[in-house]
């Protein structure tokens, strides 16, 4: 299993095309991936399921994968979440 925490930044925070591009990005691996915040934990591969989690600027999200390519899951993230200015 690997996990990794971010603090979003972006002013309007998980809004619709960033989370559509993790979303995208995740579907691609094996692992399971989930995102928690809030108190609630989702499934990173359903859009509908993140955009529920409301999430806005100054959350803290935490990222988890468990398969056999979690480390890959986690580190694609965390691309995702830089280029798209979510979290720095």
């Amino acid at each position: 299993m690997a996990d990794q925490t971010f603090i979003i930044t972006n002013d309007s925070g998980l809004h619709a095309r960033p989370a559509t591009a993790l979303v995208n990005t995740v579907n691609s691996f094996i692992a399971e991936v989930n995102l928690e915040a809030n108190g609630r934990t989702v499934n990173l591969k359903s859009i509908m399921g993140v955009m529920s989690l409301g999430v806005s600027k100054g959350t803290t999200v935490k990222i988890s994968a468990e398969g056999s390519d979690a480390d890959e899951a986690i580190q694609a993230v965390e691309r995702v979440m830089k280029t798209e200015g979510l979290a720095e």
